[in-house]
């Protein structure tokens, strides 16, 4: 199945991850997958509007995809917004060359994802980029 191929080119390949969506609040699964993927060496570039100017987990919030761009190498785009948010996602993350982008678990758009295929990006939906990582222990 794609998607299983998509999954473990990501988890080999992509160490900087935009958190769109990322809760400052550590009891909230945004907050949670970030510091589980940031503990095990990956880049945080969070990407919230409603906390821009702050930091979480250590890290600098910017209000867009694309001013996070401005200033880091984006190499997956993790989305933690409603399914019908994704759209716009999807097309900064093809604006800025992103390479892939995952939807978290319950985060499903077919259209937004068929767009983001034929653009040449890599596509998960509805998984946990924390619980995929785990169960892959032969990504590094």
């Amino acid at each position: 199945m794609r998607q299983d191929d998509d999954i473990l080119w990501i988890l080999r390949h992509c160490r900087t991850v935009a958190v769109v969506g990322l809760s400052p609040k550590p009891h909230r699964d945004s907050y949670q997958v970030a510091r589980y993927m940031q503990a095990r060496g990956w880049r945080i570039v969070p990407v919230n509007p409603m906390a821009a100017g702050q930091t979480i987990l250590g890290e600098a919030v910017y209000p867009s995809l694309a001013e996070a761009a401005r200033h880091e190498h984006i190499e997956l785009v993790n989305c933690f917004r409603n399914s019908a948010d994704i759209p716009p996602i999807v097309e900064e993350a093809i604006a800025i060359g992103a390479p892939a982008v995952w939807m978290q678990l319950g985060v499903e758009h077919e259209a937004a994802a068929e767009r983001a295929r034929q653009a040449g990006l890599r596509v998960v939906q509805n998984r946990c980029l924390k619980i995929d990582h785990a169960q892959n222990p032969h990504h590094e």
